[in-house]
């Protein structure tokens, strides 16, 4: 489980189905379940039942308590002073920046260079999200800051089997490499909060005056984090994807020329854009960031005819409900149009962005981004993964290529 948590969930469905119970210690069991009624169950319609696992509590101690990892009346006034920025009205205004940043990092590709893509758009979510929701420019600190996730992702996934410590962020500084790249996310913190300008989102959390100096260090951070990494990771799928397919890539791209007729984006091209956001879609279908969802009951519960004692931990992962050969036929394969008009299938089938009220609050904001991000590099390039090159992946906080992904540019 701590190598390879996800080839370990995708051998015990394979072996045992869509409900596995784990004896995972004394007392505790957890229990794996990969169909849409049972995501539906936990997050939805008895997510008063489920706290965010213990699995989380390395991450906590890191993060603090941001939208992602507090709970309970915490968790409800963080969202409730957050939400509004996310707003649909709200957002179509962080156009305008998305594409400007977007349109000014790619023009500095030369024609032909081999790249990494991963790391490039990296680069540029982060600057985006930097530019749009806090009013600080980013993208000189993606590479540390890329080094600094790797460093946190790891420690946090051998601190979910370390109870006990978990909680103690002053432990995590004293790890060698972690302490490193918990300083080093502190100060870039630190440097939006007080040098940050114009930043919708920024603004918002220092004039209501209802967050403590922790308070908003734990939710720029875990904005900041959330904000670029996820979306990052599924640029990056995306664009492999687009290289494997090649009449996947070209309808995208007669579709972007038809739409934009060689000019900019704008936020009301989103919705003329419905191959290249079913391209999208269907890369997170494949290649869900968010690879795993994992919840701990408060009290007895039925999962679908599943028993659920009090104190389980239960997994609801994506990546195993998004290739549930019931609900997708072929699931291996990459086709966009099941995300072209009316599909048939249960609500819970396809959850990148999780369900519930705990739904991610950037959801709408992250699939403009990529659908605008990925109109304006294919608009103008085409990347082609290395020849011979396979692009594992890493599941461990997010589900993202395992290293740099070689592509080389050319202009269309």
């Amino acid at each position: 489980m701590v190598r390879d948590p996800l080839g370990t969930y995708g051998a015990l469905a394979r072996r045992y189905g869509d409900a596995v119970r784990v004896p995972f210690g004394a007392g505790r069991a957890f229990f794996l379940l990969s169909r849409p009624e049972h995501a539906e169950r936990v997050l939805v319609a008895g997510q008063d039942n489920y706290v965010k696992a213990f699995t989380y509590r390395p991450l906590r101690a890191v993060l603090g308590d941001g939208l992602l990892t507090s709970e309970g009346e915490t968790w409800r006034r963080h969202r409730r002073l957050v939400q509004p920025v996310f707003s649909q009205r709200h957002i179509v205004g962080f156009v305008p920046q998305m594409v400007e940043t977007a349109e000014r990092f790619v023009r500095r590709w030369p024609d032909g260079v081999m790249l990494d893509a991963a790391g490039e758009l990296r680069k540029l979510t982060l600057d985006i999200v930097g530019r749009a929701l806090f009013g600080s420019e980013l993208a000189g600190e993606a590479q540390r800051t890329g080094r600094a996730l790797e460093a946190l992702q790891r420690g946090t996934v051998i601190g979910t089997f370390l109870p006990g410590v978990t909680a103690k962020r002053e432990l995590y500084r004293r790890v060698p490499g972690l302490g490193g790249a918990i300083a080093h996310l502190d100060g870039m913190v630190q440097r939006v909060v007080q040098g940050g300008s114009g930043g919708e989102l920024l603004n918002l959390l220092k004039e209501r005056g209802e967050f403590d100096a922790e308070e908003l260090r734990d939710e720029v951070l875990t904005l900041l984090l959330a904000g670029h990494e996820t979306t990052a990771a599924s640029l990056a799928w995306t664009l492999v994807l687009l290289s494997r397919y090649p009449a996947a890539r070209e309808r995208l791209e007669e579709e972007v020329d038809d739409v934009l007729g060689g000019r900019e984006p704008k936020a009301e091209d989103a919705d003329r854009l419905p191959w290249t956001k079913a391209v999208l879609s269907e890369a997170m279908r494949l290649y869900p960031p968010a690879w795993t969802i994992e919840r701990d009951a408060v009290n007895d519960d039925d999962v679908a005819g599943v028993r659920i004692p009090a104190g389980s931990t239960v997994a609801i992962p994506p990546y195993l409900i998004h290739r549930n050969e019931d609900f997708w036929p072929n699931p291996e394969g990459f086709q966009p149009e099941r995300f072209i008009g009316d599909q048939q299938r249960p609500r819970y089938a396809y959850l990148p962005f999780g369900g519930g009220r705990r739904i991610c609050v950037g959801a709408g904001f992250a699939m403009l981004e990529a659908t605008l991000v990925l109109a304006t590099i294919s608009r103008a390039y085409r990347l082609d993964l290395a020849p011979g090159v396979a692009v594992p992946g890493r599941a461990e906080i997010t589900y993202r290529p395992a290293g740099p992904v070689p592509m080389r540019v050319i202009r269309r």
